[in-house]
């Protein structure tokens, strides 16, 4: 039997090739960056419990998988510091120590691999014996304003060791004008920002402060990090941002924001960035090593979806392997 219908959908659905002409969105190795965690050390490898198949580092296992990264056809690279306590402080010194473990990683990974972007970290828990991203007064409150000189001073510390894109993930209001005029200042007008300007207070970054132990010592992040509920105040971070000389806006967490990331794309005339975060990965990875999903299937269409929602960069765990699968 064959009714009279006009329009068929299905006919753009016949085949693989046809599938392949009308598809969207398409999703490649150049949309990735992967984040690695830096350790102390010479040849140390630390799984991380929490994050099946991801490890902390140290620079010269760095340095390697940076290499590897570029020949995969993976543009970027985020790298976070995972410290002793005993270079933790309330003013986050080490942050700006290019001596130090950070400073001295992204001068090896820039010699070795020069032609991979490489983005920096700017906020002070991962260095801060509170474990929060601005200052702590007496009061246990954090405050801003004292803030944003430390972030200053971490931003061009690092752009003076190899970094091309500063990356603010603190929160704090105003930073992204204070670090652009600090880095101008300087002379170094081509380093971009990358502005975590949508960054939620999040239950889905367990694992990743489990991985650099920068869990706040005391209270939560929700004076600075933004509601889960909201959306419209998403849209107005990225404005401020914007005027303030970012680069590029993120969205952090991703999969359960990916509302945002539309909203986002919609009122930014930058790109677009979002973080697949650790809990994100954690979940996703477990499901699949316990069987019960399709996990190459389930990592390459959670990828697609944050290209759907309007991304044009996204930070993932999954990075190398979405890239071996993409590069198939």
């Amino acid at each position: 039997m064959t009714i009279s219908i006009v329009t068929r959908p299905r006919r753009n659905r016949v085949s693989e090739s046809m599938r392949n002409l009308v598809r969207e969105n398409s999703l490649s190795t150049s949309d990735l960056i992967m984040p690695l965690f830096v350790i102390e050390g010479q040849n140390q490898k630390q799984p991380v419990e929490s994050m099946p198949g991801v490890d902390r580092l140290s620079s010269d296992l760095v340095v390697e998988k940076c290499k590897e990264l570029y020949d995969l056809q993976i543009p970027a690279v985020v790298l976070f510091p995972a410290l002793d306590d005993s270079k933790k402080d309330p003013s986050a010194k080490e942050s700006a120590n290019e001596s130090g473990l950070y400073h001295s990683t992204l001068r090896a990974v820039k010699e070795a691999v020069p032609g991979i972007t490489l983005i920096t970290d700017v906020a002070m828990d991962p260095y801060s014996s509170d474990g929060h991203d601005g200052v702590v007064n007496e009061k246990g409150e954090i405050v801003n304003d004292e803030t944003l000189p430390i972030l200053a001073k971490m931003a061009v510390s690092q752009a003076r060791s190899g970094a091309d894109i500063i990356a603010p993930s603190d929160m704090m209001d105003g930073r992204v004008g204070y670090i652009r005029e600090a880095l101008d200042a300087e002379g170094f007008m081509n380093v971009g920002i990358m502005a975590y300007s949508a960054k939620y207070a999040s239950a889905y970054y367990g694992p990743f402060r489990d991985a650099l132990d920068s869990a706040p010592k005391h209270g939560d992040k929700k004076t600075y990090q933004m509601d889960p509920a909201n959306v419209k105040e998403a849209q107005r971070e990225v404005l401020l941002d914007l005027e303030e000389g970012a680069d590029v806006v993120m969205v952090k967490p991703g999969l359960p924001y990916l509302d945002v990331v539309r909203a986002v794309s919609e009122v930014s005339d930058v790109p677009v960035a979002v973080y697949n975060v650790s809990g994100e990965y954690a979940m996703v990875k477990a499901a699949g090593l316990k069987g019960w999903i399709d996990y190459e299937k389930v990592v390459l269409e959670t990828l697609t979806a944050f290209k759907r929602a309007g991304a044009d960069m996204i930070l993932s765990y999954h990075a190398v392997e979405a890239a071996l699968w993409l590069n198939q």
